[in-house]
């Protein structure tokens, strides 16, 4: 369904059940995206899975919940006819916040850091949004609080807000990104997975899968992998909400400073920690040996896999490992697909890249190397 802005002359109420209305509409003709099995000569008792989140209209995971919060904020009444909406990202949320924007006729910005690369800039503009650049990178959440409150508009804050809106939509039994995953295995006729491994960046996918499978009692259990220098992992294992490195991550789409509102530690049963080198390393070995093309924060749910797996296998365990792919190859071309630029990030991806040549051909993943 092609998806138009709607026209401003209805009353304000007319004009929110109208836009409810689209987004539903998007919603119920929403197609399953790829579930891709991965085939290695070393493949043991447990196989994994790609859930391809790329497919998606902006090619991210990030759409489906950008467009759970444009729902939750149109039944709030805090997104109104002609009101402009800012957001406080250069990521694939503000992608698909600047889509859905559109799609329902209204302004938006993405205030962004200053050093936020041309690619990331033209993928906000190709949705219909503008961007504005600020520094210190920290100060995009106070710029677009300000700019927000100087036009009048309103602020998006998915950090705060993707939380919420997840939970309203399990409530009123919205289907989601987990339940099309286990629609996904009973079509194959296969039982449920015995693990989803996703990252962590907002908290927003972690939280929905969660969340979802101990209210309906699946059996399913769920791995978060992270980056070096962000939150999840230290706060996970020690049980502080408020943990905080304030370093950023170097991968991009997981890892965060601080351990964010939207992550739910009490519904995830293992966090895996992934070396930077090896994230960017899986990333590139999924493409030419799997023939998935995707980010890196989905190389770290390779390598996670990788782990599971191998633990399953010790302890004589069969069943389905599914990575969640957040997202496609194209935003990183320039970057982690770049040799040039790895080489100047000082990784050197040989170790980790033969760790995982011998795993996929022998099964042998040793976890002290």
């Amino acid at each position: 369904m092609a998806l138009t802005g709607l026209l401003p002359e209805f009353s304000e109420d007319d004009w929110s059940r109208r836009a409810a209305a689209v987004l539903e509409a998007d919603r119920i003709v929403e197609k399953a995206t790829p579930l891709i099995r991965l085939s290695f000569p070393g493949e043991s008792l447990a196989a994994m899975f790609v859930k391809d989140e790329s497919a998606r209209p902006t090619g991210s995971v990030k759409y489906r919940f950008a467009r759970s919060l444009f729902r939750h904020a149109l039944s709030r009444g805090v997104i109104r006819r002609g009101v402009q909406l800012v957001e406080a990202t250069s990521g694939n949320m503000a992608v698909a916040e600047a889509h859905f924007a559109r799609v329902l006729g209204l302004p938006f910005t993405a205030v962004v850091p200053g050093k936020s690369s041309p690619d990331r800039i033209a993928r906000i503009v190709a949705q219909g949004g503008t961007a504005y650049r600020v520094d210190p990178p920290l100060a995009v959440y106070e710029n677009a609080e300000r700019l927000a409150g100087r036009s009048n508009g309103y602020y998006l804050d998915c950090l705060s807000t993707l939380g919420p809106a997840i939970d309203a939509d399990l409530d009123d039994g919205v289907p989601g990104l987990p339940d099309e995953i286990l629609r996904d295995f009973a079509a194959q006729g296969r039982p449920e997975p015995a693990w989803i491994v996703t990252g962590a960046g907002t908290g927003a996918t972690s939280r929905a899968i969660g969340r979802y499978l101990r209210r309906h009692g699946h059996a399913t259990r769920l791995a978060v992998v992270d980056a070096e220098n962000s939150a999840y992992f230290p706060g996970w294992a020690t049980e502080c909400r408020d943990y905080a490195t304030g370093m950023p991550s170097r991968i991009e789409g997981i890892g965060r400073p601080r351990m964010e509102p939207a992550f739910d530690p009490d519904v995830v049963d293992l966090v895996i920690p992934v070396p930077d080198v090896s994230s960017v390393a899986a990333m590139r070995f999924l493409a030419t040996a799997g023939g998935v093309a995707a980010g890196p924060s989905t190389g770290a749910c390779l390598w996670g896999a990788c782990h599971l797996v191998n633990r399953m296998s010790q302890a004589g365990e069969s069943g389905a490992v599914v990575i969640v792919a957040a997202d496609g190859a194209e935003p990183y071309r320039r970057s982690y697909y770049d040799d040039e630029w790895v080489a100047g990030k000082r990784w050197d991806l040989t170790e980790p890249t033969l760790r995982l040549e011998r795993f996929m051909r022998t099964g042998d993943w040793d976890d002290s190397r």
